[in-house]
């Protein structure tokens, strides 16, 4: 198992894109904890560091596709960097002006969210040119997904280290400019600079003019509902259990670990088949290993159910970014990984918000049962549309992909209409 990630590492330019993306991604992931920590320290108050949070998010959530867009277009170099820097910026007046005047804040918490580089559907388009064989491909994909759970683990650690090591606004500052440093490590590099993508048929709709990316997102829309939901009904079980901090730590900790091996095991296997039809079956158990948190047992086994239903969220996402591989229209591959990200983030958003009503009107209980509707309802979406992740056998764009394939993966390794990605 450890010895396909490291040959997969070992390839030319991975670990540094992977690393690169990793940390470029950093100030994403602390985001939501380090407004609040400034906004507090400055003397506001929880609310306003929630609104500020969400004109963050949903800046993020807009800027995603439309930036994933313009790399489509631009290429990789002419549009992360420059939105690094402005994502940075908007960050760096927030922790110099702080809350005063006000619309400056909010302003700021706009551009550093708008322009956050899409990162993220950066490094999946160019995992085809780096690694070749399909097959590690669908590797990388899932140590991809074990990254991203790593990293949304660490990075909150790493900057409430740095807060109590300085203070808010230097954490702020210094997050933000790894960010950068993270973006150009990517940028300069020669896959990043040589990346093209594939020519693409105009059209306003972009990527979501496919009806299996559209299924795909609306799939992961309740994916990210049911893991938003969890995170606020994890904070009301360990009120129930006398430790806050402890037992959250503790829940949270086990959801991560459960991601973390079930992304392993999964990148471990050379799956046959067809994607969309083992990610029905993976968001199957992923819903069915949901259910079982609504018992809130003791403290011990909770963080044991905890630990099973984190196994199978890092395989669906892994197993989504073939999906969104094999369905975005041709030329539209950062957009469509983008499209992913805001998809998933809403959802997370949404779950976060509806958790709230259930846990104050039917308790602990509900909160929890909020996040198996969130699984089922996914399942459900998959089996309602799966036609739409029918490929036309005669779609020009696979069979000139298939085309371009190196002969190995032609003679099997390769899924049908597996994107092998361009090189200028």
């Amino acid at each position: 198992m450890a010895v396909g990630y490291l040959e997969l590492l070992r390839t030319r330019h991975a670990a540094r894109l992977l690393l690169g993306t990793l940390l470029g991604r950093m100030p994403n992931a602390t985001a939501a904890i380090a407004i609040v920590l400034f906004t507090r320290a400055e003397g506001g108050s929880y609310s306003l560091a929630g609104v500020l949070s969400a004109v963050y998010g949903v800046s993020n959530a807009v800027g995603q596709p439309l930036l994933g867009r313009a790399v489509d277009l631009y290429g990789q170099p002419r549009v992360m960097l420059p939105s690094a820097f402005l994502s940075a910026l908007g960050m760096a007046v927030f922790a110099v002006a702080g809350l005063d005047p006000l619309p400056l804040a909010y302003a700021a918490m706009v551009v550093a969210g708008l322009c956050t580089p899409p990162l993220e559907g950066g490094l999946r388009a160019l995992w085809p040119s780096v690694l070749g064989r399909t097959d590690r491909v669908q590797t990388a994909y899932a140590l991809d997904a074990v990254a991203q759970e790593v990293m949304f683990t660490v990075g909150p650690l790493l900057l409430t280290f740095a807060v109590a090591l300085w203070s808010e606004a230097t954490a702020l500052l210094v997050v933000n400019l790894l960010g950068v440093l993270g973006a150009l490590s990517v940028v300069v590099s020669e896959p990043s600079r040589t990346w093209r993508s594939a020519p693409r048929e105009a059209h306003w709709l972009g990527a979501l003019r496919s009806r299996g990316l559209l299924a795909l997102l609306a799939a992961f829309f309740f994916v990210g509902t049911a893991l938003g939901s969890i995170t606020v009904a994890a904070i009301a079980y360990a009120d129930d259990h006398g430790g806050q901090d402890l037992v959250y730590g503790l829940l949270m900790a086990a959801l991560g670990f459960g991601a973390l091996v079930g992304g392993v095991a999964y990148g471990a296997v050379r799956w046959a088949g067809r994607a969309e039809a083992r990610l029905r079956v993976i968001v199957a158990l992923l819903a069915l290993c949901y259910l079982p948190l609504a018992l809130t047992p003791g403290v011990a086994a909770m963080t044991v159910l905890a630990a099973v239903a984190g196994v199978f969220l890092a395989p669906a996402i892994a197993c989504a970014f073939v999906v969104v591989d094999r369905h975005a229209p041709r030329g539209t591959v950062t957009e469509a990984f983008s499209w992913l990200v805001t998809s998933f983030g809403v959802g997370a958003a949404v779950g976060t918000a509806g958790a709230g009503p259930a846990l104050e009107n039917a308790g602990t209980t509900a909160g929890f049962l909020v996040a198996g509707a969130g699984g089922a309802a996914a399942l459900l979406v998959l089996l309602m549309t799966a036609k739409a992740f029918e490929i036309a056998s005669d779609n020009p764009t696979i069979e000139a992909v298939v085309e371009n394939l190196p002969e190995n993966d032609r003679n099997g390794t390769a899924e049908p209409g597996f994107r092998a990605g361009q090189q200028a």
